[in-house]
């Protein structure tokens, strides 16, 4: 096995283990037994390490990820795959009981450090994924590179509002609305809109 997979068969051994982990060159390096140097020849900056190691995570978990189907143009793509994060949510009743579960797990007990934890790992696990895909679209020139932070931190936003929605009584048609507000909100990041 040459240094590149050792350096990314162990920092996905990092994330394996701990999902909050984080992947400093150190760190990385010493488990993967190579040099900083060889790291940094591989992966010039952190972020370049993260990157692919989240590609290479979700196209094993995801192989039918709609952010790779080049058929379709990049604002159905990631309207798709956020509509992946909406579904296991439901609508209606179903969508009730998942809000009732998050409150009880989330807000209605103290935040000790192990709900806050417990939330957190939630939260940056979603913000990867959605991060994957605006690196990918990035990667095809449909983004420009850069800090995706507040592009994910508004598209998460936008999914929880939707997803309230959800389990709120609606007039009209929740769907028609819902995909108006995801197409609205991707053509704002991509910046077509």
């Amino acid at each position: 096995m040459g240094s590149r997979e050792k350096i990314l068969e162990a920092a996905a051994a990092m994330i394996a283990e701990d999902m909050t982990a984080t992947l400093s060159v150190r760190a990385v390096a010493a488990r993967a037994g190579v040099s900083t140097g060889s790291l940094r020849f591989h992966f010039p900056t952190q972020r370049a390490l993260q990157d692919t190691l989240l590609a290479r995570i979700y196209e094993h978990t995801f192989p039918d990820d709609p952010i790779r189907d080049r058929s379709l143009p990049a604002r159905d793509r990631l309207v798709s795959c956020l509509r992946q994060v909406l579904a296991p949510a439901g609508v209606g009743e179903a969508a009730r009981k998942a809000w009732e579960q998050a409150y009880r797990t989330f807000i209605a007990p103290d935040p000790t450090e192990q709900v806050r934890a417990a939330y957190l790992a939630h939260e940056r696990e979603a913000a990867r994924r959605v991060e994957y895909w605006l690196s990918a679209l990035a990667a095809e020139g449909a983004l420009p590179q850069g800090d995706y932070a507040p592009k994910v931190r508004f598209l998460l936003t936008v999914l929880n509002g939707l997803s309230v929605e959800r389990a709120l009584p609606a007039d009209g048609s929740l769907l028609k609305a819902e995909t108006e507000t995801l197409y609205m909100a991707v053509d704002h990041v991509l910046g077509t809109g």
